[in-house]
């Protein structure tokens, strides 16, 4: 589940993906980010579905062999993400107005992801364990961030009705063929985010783009937003980014695409947060994990 608290005065809290209280009381906010890769344009389509069809049908019918593909791994990458432990690298920013940081704080934790099915909800549990812990300026407000990995529920089947997925490009990076999709929300259907103020809950309208390996079917970059405005709760931007890579395990020999980044940038009308994750030294161990949706 992803969480971001803001800690200050008065308390404030951003909760996205599951729930939160915002402006003087605390706000929940649920994804995540990363950085930059430079990539070779093979094929640029625009995202309007008829354009992009009578530009090439055959690259339309390959990302979405790509798109069906990624929806058959996702219950498989929540258990492998129970299957290791890593280290996570956090720095937490206040951002000024020209876009500097103001202050920032650094962590290193022992990360694991754990996902259970109890009373027909699937629920995804991030464990932590300070390694290294920063310097607390209690006068200062931070974002404190945490499960992106859900916003990859979006690619989930049980919330295929609820986005539109149109094919945008192909592109070529580190010499992999990777199908661009950018995905909507459909006005009115539920969302895997919320955010919840004074008892009620608000889905989150997210929308994105989503990089998966022609190959493989595995994400490689997954970038969301805010696709109508949520300035009457507070909110004024909410822009997450993450990146993922091969982790090769030996004996046995096993490759998984694990989270490697993650950047979110959330923006009040005073308050400006820019949170990088890095994920690194995965290591292996046994478990099996099965992830189902019961039914409401």
């Amino acid at each position: 589940m992803t969480k971001f608290l803001v800690r200050s005065k008065p308390f404030v809290a951003l909760f996205l993906l599951l729930a939160a209280l915002l402006l003087s009381a605390t706000l929940l906010v649920k994804t995540v980010v990363a950085q930059e890769v430079r990539a070779q344009t093979l094929q640029a389509f625009p995202v309007d579905a008829a354009s992009s069809t009578s530009a090439d049908p055959a690259f339309i019918a390959r990302a979405n062999e790509s798109l069906l593909h990624a929806r058959q791994l996702i219950d498989k990458f929540f258990e492998q993400t129970a299957n290791v432990v890593c280290n996570e690298d956090v720095s937490q920013t206040m951002v000024g107005k020209n876009g500097k940081p103001m202050y920032r704080e650094e962590s290193v934790f022992e990360y694991q992801l754990q996902s259970n099915n109890r009373n027909g909800s699937l629920k995804l549990v991030e464990s932590r364990e300070a390694h290294k812990e920063a310097f607390r300026d209690p006068s200062k407000t931070l974002l404190i961030t945490n499960g992106f990995a859900s916003m990859l529920l979006v690619l989930h089947p049980k919330f295929e009705p609820n986005y539109t997925f149109e094919p945008v490009a192909e592109e070529l990076i580190d010499g992999r063929t990777l199908a661009k999709i950018h995905f909507k929300p459909v006005l009115g259907a539920s969302s895997p985010a919320a955010i919840q103020l004074r008892g009620r809950s608000y889905p989150l309208p997210l929308a994105g783009d989503v990089w998966i390996d022609r190959e493989s079917g595995s994400v490689v970059k997954l970038i969301t937003s805010l696709d109508s405005s949520m300035d009457d709760l507070g909110l004024h931007d909410l822009r997450s980014e993450i990146h993922y890579a091969i982790v090769q395990f030996h004996e046995p020999e096993e490759a998984y695409w694990m989270p490697s980044s993650a950047v979110i940038d959330v923006e009040t009308p005073r308050q400006h947060w820019r949170n990088v994750h890095r994920f690194t030294s995965y290591k292996r161990f046994r478990a099996t994990i099965q992830v189902d949706f019961g039914e409401p």
